[in-house]
C-alpha cells in the first residue's frame, strides 16, 4: 500500500485537530491495522479498533461533506477511498 503524507491535509503548521488532517490520519492507522490483521488474523482485539476507526472516519467524511463539497472531494481523491 501507498503511504500518506498526513502533512498535505494540515490548514496551518502547527494543525492536529482539523477533520482533514484527522481523517488522514485515521486512514494512516487503518490501513496499517489492515496490514497487520492480515497477518494476524485471529487478533480480534484489534479488528474492534479497526472497525471503531472505521466508523469515526466515515463520520467525520460526513461532517466535512455537510460543510464544504470541495473538501471532501480533495479528501476523498487525495487518500484514494471510495465513497
Amino acid at each position: 500500500m501507498n503511504t500518506i503524507n498526513i502533512n498535505d491535509y494540515k490548514i496551518h503548521d502547527t494543525d492536529t485537530g482539523s477533520a482533514d488532517y484527522q481523517i488522514a490520519s485515521m486512514t494512516q492507522r487503518i490501513n496499517d491495522l489492515t496490514q497487520h490483521l492480515q497477518l494476524h488474523k485471529k487478533d480480534n482485539s484489534s479488528r474492534r479498533g479497526l472497525l471503531k476507526l472505521v466508523a469515526q472516519r466515515r463520520k467525520l467524511l460526513t461532517y466535512v461533506k455537510g460543510v464544504s463539497e470541495e473538501r471532501y472531494q480533495k479528501i476523498i481523491s487525495g487518500l484514494g477511498l471510495r465513497r
